[in-house]
């Protein structure tokens, strides 16, 4: 272990995801040696106290292989039909399989909705609470039999980072093909280096990202860190791990090769891990040099610190706020629609009402609602006056 790591038995809360390649096999379907094994391991962490959330990809796969539907791409009503087959015998699999420890498994299928609208994003994290506090275990995932490219979250890895935020978790571990996060990609870099130990989620980081290892993934190591980004932005640690082995979580425990990703060291509060948190932005915000420095400080973003508005957003929508440097540095809840907002940019406050008729919000974005998510600046303060521009 290395030394800011802890066992994952003294984890509070841990989500696990785990991919398409581990679970399910093109030829032969459901490796059920392989789910027997790691519900094993999950019992094991319970009996000692740590509440365990699985979030858990194969669907489609799955539905494929009992509809012994081709190799191939799959249409998009193929996909649905197949993840609607896949959806009833991954969740059969996953009870079958932990109920031999006693252990009685609940299923959640969520769409990007569910946690991109805020009362929906509550109901489901009620739920959860609710499945952990009888001792379920949740077996979630993407409900693809509606979800579409335009409403999807296309990954379970940032989904994965969406549901440890919601429930609050401390521990989210990605098992997937790959043993953890290497400098490039090692499978076409036989020079890559192994990073064990990432204590932040910096540019140069987000740069050793590839693409999928595996046909039947989604994601890749781009998507891994994006999760990375979502959970410790939320003081939640992240494991990147191989699943390829049996009782996987035990060889974590015994020392086998992993990434360990360290929380943020001030967390932001749970409204703000939403807003972070949000997978599409509605619009994108660029500001000046003065406007970061009001961010950094804990301040809110006023209109004259703004350069220009890009999208279609209304009051209330979350939009990514674009620095100087070209990258984005924060997210917030907008205090106006996209075309008023065109409309006073780089504008004194107390020209507003002038321009637009009445007397709007002084804050194109208020500091209770906005988190900087970037590292151009350090995290916003919960405190703090505006900073004008003026």
């Amino acid at each position: 272990m290395t030394r800011n790591r802890k066992p994952l038995g003294k984890y509070r809360r841990i989500v696990i995801k785990i991919g398409s390649a581990l679970l399910v096999d093109r030829a032969s379907g459901l490796k059920k040696a392989w789910l027997d094994a790691m519900c094993a391991d999950i019992a094991a962490l319970k009996s000692g106290g740590t509440e365990v959330l699985v979030v858990s990809s194969g669907a489609i796969a799955l539905g494929r292989s009992v509809l012994k539907v081709p190799a191939g791409a799959l249409k998009l009503e193929e996909s649905q039909a197949a993840a609607a087959v896949g959806q009833i015998a991954l969740a059969r699999a996953w009870s079958q399989s932990l109920s031999a420890d006693d252990i009685v498994a609940g299923q959640i299928l969520l769409t990007l909705g569910d946690t991109e609208e805020r009362r929906r994003y509550l109901n489901a994290r009620a739920t959860i609470n609710q499945l952990l506090k009888l001792g379920a275990v949740p077996i979630i995932n993407e409900n693809d039999t509606v979800a579409t490219t335009e409403i999807r979250y296309g990954d379970n890895d940032r989904l994965a980072a969406r549901v440890a935020t919601m429930a609050g978790a401390d521990l989210l571990v990605l098992l997937s093909d790959i043993d953890g996060l290497y400098t490039a990609p090692p499978h076409l870099d036989p020079d890559a280096r192994f990073l064990e130990t990432i204590p932040a989620i910096t540019p140069e980081i987000e740069a050793m990202a590839g693409g999928a290892a595996s046909e039947l993934s989604r994601g890749g190591m781009r998507t891994k860190i994006d999760a990375g980004k979502i959970a410790t932005g939320a003081g939640c640690a992240m494991i990147i791990a191989s699943g390829k082995v049996d009782h996987p979580l035990r060889a974590i425990e015994d020392g086998a090769r992993s990434s360990w990703f360290a929380p943020s060291g001030s967390p932001v509060t749970a409204r703000k891990t939403w807003i972070a948190g949000q997978l599409q932005p509605a619009g994108r915000l660029e500001i000046d040099a003065g406007a970061e420095t009001a961010l950094s400080a804990g301040k809110s973003l006023l209109p004259a610190g703004v350069r220009g508005v890009w999208g279609s957003f209304s009051r209330g929508d979350t939009v990514s706020i674009y620095g100087t440097n070209g990258r984005e540095i924060a997210r917030g809840l907008a205090g106006y629609d996209a075309d008023e907002a065109r409309l006073i940019v780089g504008k004194k406050s107390a020209d507003i009402a002038a321009i637009l008729g009445y007397a709007g919000r002084t804050a194109m974005v208020h500091r209770d609602d906005l988190v900087v998510t970037g590292l151009a600046a350090p995290a916003a303060a919960e405190t703090g006056k505006d900073l004008s521009h003026a």
